[in-house]
Formats: C-alpha cells, structure tokens, sequence
C-alpha cells in the first residue's frame, strides 16, 4: 500500500488502553516517506472534532469540520489496520504539525515537569 505523510486515511484504533482514542478515527500519516516506502508499519496522530486545545493539538479542517490533530496520541499501526484513505479537503498548518513534534520531542522533560 502506497502512503504519504500528511495522508489522511481512516484507521481502526482498537484494541486500546485507559485514555487512548477508540474506535475508528482519521488519521494523518506523520512518518516521514522514506519510512513509508520501506517498512509495514505508518506513525499516525487521531483526528478528532472533540477535546480540548493544548499545545500538542493542531486545529485542522477536514470534510468541512473543524476539529484537532492530537499529537498527544501518536501511535505506529500496521499498514493492515488503514481501512480508507481520504482524498477529501484536508486544510492544517503542517509547518504547525512539524513544530509541535520538533517542540515536544527535543524540550527535557525536567522543563515541562519543573513549577515554580
């Protein structure tokens, strides 16, 4: 199957744990290509039109609902787990995606955690 990043496909997220999104969700491919075109698994981030905004949440737009790209929530699945991809009206800042990623993986995580 080919993917791309920034692919949106709707993706079964079951089985899952505790907080995780359930169900059957968008999601956007945010593994880079050259992951992609080698090996079997995607990283994805949910979509979802329901939550709250946090710094790990990019608003979005997709088939006409605004909603979120919930970073918060990355996961790897199997190829074999995207069911439909979506050629539809796709509208986020990806450069927002990329900084959210870059942001959230290279801060220590001693400065998030640390109150004054």
């Amino acid at each position: 199957m080919v993917t791309n990043r920034f692919d949106v496909f709707l993706i079964s997220l079951d089985p899952t744990r505790g907080s995780e999104i359930r169900k059957t969700h968008p999601c956007v491919i945010i593994s880079p290509d050259e992951m992609n075109d080698h090996i079997t698994t995607v990283i994805v981030a949910p979509m979802t039109t329901k939550g709250r905004p946090y710094p790990s949440r990019v608003p979005c737009t997709f088939q006409r609902k605004r909603g979120q790209v919930v970073l918060d929530q990355i996961r790897t699945v199997d190829k074999t787990r995207l069911v439909v991809s979506f050629v539809a009206s796709f509208v986020v800042n990806l450069v927002g995606v990329l900084d959210s990623l870059t942001f959230g993986f290279s801060t220590p995580s001693c400065v998030l955690c640390t109150s004054e």
